[in-house]
């Protein structure tokens, strides 16, 4: 079993160096953390994880509580997190939860000294956070003191860009609020069709609590008054369900009406390849890291992270 000293000897640097550069210590030249990281895979080096608890006060654990139904971009978040979060030697402890209550609850475990710090993924209700040591991560509340996001105005205004750049210029919004920041997608939404010259049609709109195949429903009735050749949606999963809807009332896609996801791409048998908007997790996850590593009022505050426009 490989020791520090011969992480030490491989990599060129002091122990000290080693040990700095494992518990995420800031001042290491970048020369030497990726040769002492590149040393610890080469050996395959397991530090002793109790030993560094005790000497450093920390339990090396980051806590994620993960409050979205959306389970493909959950999946996305944990693995590039994993990832990045095991180069500084830090290891996940994960909590999922459906609500405020079981967000609360969960967070109230995990700030018990089970870790250092928590991250509060996807959460589409308002929470009160009293804890200094939690970050928040695509969570409803976009200008809370310390969180991350994705820019999701950003991400709505591009795509109805797109969209009348492709002849579409009525597009219906179905974005229901417990799967996006309706308010920062509907600002999106406003600016593109101010910025086209196009008028801003509320009956095109679906923002509520409603379900996108009860809005779509209600749009497909209302199709003789209300008409529409575009349809965004808040993600692949709803993308799912509405395609296969539209082609149910025999509308082709994206023939009679053309879709596009507002967060991440579908390649799914029998569904066609749509446009849409999709967020780099692994950029996420490294600016995650970036935060946790960096405790400074210098990187305080709001950040966002803009996707990118994937044409099929």
């Amino acid at each position: 079993m490989s020791t520090i000293n011969d992480v030490s000897r491989l990599a060129g640097v002091s122990k000290a160096t080693v040990s700095r550069v494992l518990s995420g210590s800031r001042g290491v030249k970048e020369a030497s953390r990726a040769a002492v990281l590149q040393a610890v895979e080469t050996l395959n080096y397991r530090p002793n994880v109790i030993a560094q608890s005790l000497l450093s006060q920390s339990t090396g654990c980051i806590g994620v509580i993960c409050a979205q139904e959306n389970i493909n971009q959950t999946t996305g978040y944990l693995y590039a997190l994993e990832k990045h979060l095991s180069q500084h030697q830090k290891h996940l402890l994960l909590r999922f939860a459906s609500g405020k209550a079981e967000v609360m609850h969960a967070l109230e475990e995990l700030t018990c000294g089970l870790c250092d710090d928590v991250l509060i993924i996807g959460a589409r209700f308002p929470l009160d956070i009293p804890y200094e040591n939690v970050i928040l991560v695509d969570c409803l509340e976009f200008d809370a003191a310390n969180s991350i996001q994705f820019d999701h105005a950003f991400a709505a205004e591009t795509a109805c860009n797109y969209l009348i750049k492709q002849g579409r210029r009525q597009i219906a919004l179905i974005a229901p609020e417990t799967s996006c920041p309706v308010e920062q997608v509907l600002l999106g939404y406003k600016r593109a069709l101010e910025n086209n010259f196009l008028p801003f049609n509320r009956n095109l709109i679906f923002m509520d609590a409603t379900s996108s195949s009860v809005a779509l429903q209600v749009l497909l009735n209302n199709s003789t008054t209300v008409n529409f050749n575009a349809l965004l949606v808040a993600d692949e999963q709803e993308a799912q369900r509405v395609i296969t809807q539209l082609q149910a009332f025999n509308k082709s896609v994206p023939g009679d009406i053309m879709v596009f996801s507002l967060a991440g791409t579908l390649h799914l048998p029998g569904i066609p390849t749509i446009p849409a908007i999709e967020y780099s997790m692994d950029a996420m996850a490294a600016r995650i890291v970036s935060r946790l590593n960096e405790k400074t009022e210098s990187v305080a505050g709001s950040s966002v992270l803009r996707g990118d426009l994937i044409i099929p």
